[in-house]
């Protein structure tokens, strides 16, 4: 068989992988019934539909007219550092690290965080837009988890409230 076009390919192969990691993962909860869900139920059903939806893209990758085997390109290393690296520290702004003596900064500044330095893995950084994003995620945020879901999230620093 001849591959066609290697982006379908090979995302189809990662969707699979990740839905069978998915399904596998959960094999070992209380599946349940559909009217009596137990706890992998859902992260099982997820995983199926996402081992099907992979082999289905798999296939196209075979059969596919794109233009030049539509290959992968390089790796783009700056927004997958980026990316990871804005995680990573909202997780550290948020809770912080005690065994380091690095105290919670909360979620508004974890967001702040989050958007600036995710940001920076565009083309293009423009800091009045960041920080308009920022103030509307942060504000979104906490009345999402912490005024709706009554989540108890650290919201400001240490430092301000004690």
């Amino acid at each position: 068989m001849n591959i066609k076009s290697q982006k379908d390919f090979y995302s189809g192969l990662m969707f699979t992988a990740l839905g069978l990691a998915f399904v596998y993962g959960a094999s070992s909860y209380n599946l349940g019934t559909g009217a009596r869900m137990g706890p992998g139920y859902f992260p099982t059903l997820l995983g199926a539909v996402l081992t099907i939806l992979g082999l289905l893209i798999t296939m196209t990758g075979f059969t596919s007219k794109a233009q030049g085997g539509d290959k992968i390109g390089k790796w783009a290393w700056k927004p997958l550092f980026f990316i990871i690296f804005a995680n990573l520290l909202f997780g550290v702004l948020l809770g912080g690290l005690p065994k380091l003596g690095i105290p919670h900064m909360g979620l508004i500044v974890g967001i702040f965080g989050l958007v600036i330095v995710a940001s920076l893995a565009g083309e293009v950084f423009k800091l009045k837009e960041v920080l308009i994003l920022s103030v509307v995620l942060s504000i979104g945020s906490y009345l999402a988890f912490v005024f709706l879901l009554k989540l108890q999230l650290p919201v400001w620093p240490a430092f301000i409230t004690g």
